[in-house]
């Protein structure tokens, strides 16, 4: 079992403070002097109720929310379905030119304009259509296994937990940490943010929070793998200090056949994400030791 000295408890308070999470007690302070400043005339009931509404708690999962964590996961996972089919083909470059290929054969073949003009039209079709199969095989594995019992896998397991975002009163984020003691690592799972909710910083949050975590529990490292296709998922991690390891090509998921056609119109790119923390717990070692006191001349 992980546990942290005395001395460390001060660090996660050093991350807190220089990347300000909404919902921190220093964000408060700085939007009430904020609001007061600007708005004079608000009455401190309304100032109270603005800042209720805008701040971003997160805390740890209870049983009550787990219709709001399978909704969240599975409304964040079906967004890949297009990601993957469209925006997916632009990263690969194989793939492009088997199709631009298929569309030139179909033109050689039936001398058509027409035709070949459907044959782009026919590919996308059936990226999507497969697309759709995979994944859906992917959520019905998951909602059957980790996303069923996230009590038995991340609140009862050692150095495992899962932490809710909640905003206005409802849960608009989810995010997993899952230990390994054999690396000592601690792998940022199932992150997902309501698409209602972006852009309020309610992501990097849960990132944060899972930092904190790892840092509390002495984890040396934490890891994550994401097969997301849009460039933003990939900015977050980078934003919280995760560095870029590698990518695998053509990465399969759990429930994928391995069919010839699924692997000619389904495919993913695994990037595999590591965070150290030991020279981080180091560095900021030094900013937690009392500063020497200082003294004035007397005159």
């Amino acid at each position: 079992m992980h546990c942290l000295s005395p001395k460390m408890v001060c660090e996660t308070k050093i991350i807190a403070d220089e990347h300000s999470i909404p919902g921190t007690e220093k964000d408060s302070i700085i939007l009430s002097a904020s609001q007061m400043w600007t708005s004079s005339s608000s009455s401190p009931n309304s100032l109270e109720e603005n800042l209720k509404k805008d701040t971003v708690s997160i805390r740890e999962f209870e049983l009550t929310d787990h219709e709001d964590v399978r909704r969240i996961f599975y409304d964040g996972i079906m967004e890949r379905i297009p990601n993957t089919a469209f925006r997916g083909l632009k990263q690969q470059t194989k793939t492009q030119i088997i199709y631009t290929f298929i569309a030139m054969m179909c033109f050689v073949v039936t001398k058509s304009v027409a035709l070949t003009c459907c044959a782009p039209v026919l590919l996308m079709g059936a990226r999507y259509y497969f697309s759709k199969k995979v994944i859906h095989s992917f959520l019905d594995c998951a909602l059957h296994t980790d996303m069923s019992d996230i009590e038995q896998y991340y609140m009862k397991p050692a150095g495992s937990c899962f932490w809710v975002a909640v905003l206005e009163g409802k849960v608009v984020g989810i995010v997993g940490a899952q230990g390994n003691e054999e690396d000592n690592t601690v792998e940022l799972r199932r992150m997902s943010v309501d698409s209602r909710y972006r852009g309020k910083g309610i992501a990097k949050a849960l990132g944060r929070k899972v930092l904190e975590f790892a840092m509390l529990n002495n984890y040396s490292a934490i890891v994550l793998g994401t097969t997301a296709v849009k460039l933003a998922a990939h900015k977050l991690y980078e934003s919280l200090g995760f560095q870029h390891m590698g990518v695998t090509e053509e990465y399969t998921l759990p429930g994928m056949s391995h069919s010839f056609l699924e692997r000619m119109f389904f495919q993913l790119r695994y990037h595999r994400y590591r965070l150290q923390l030991l020279r981080r717990i180091i560095v900021l070692f030094f900013f937690c030791l009392p500063q020497p006191p200082k003294y004035t001349s007397c005159n």
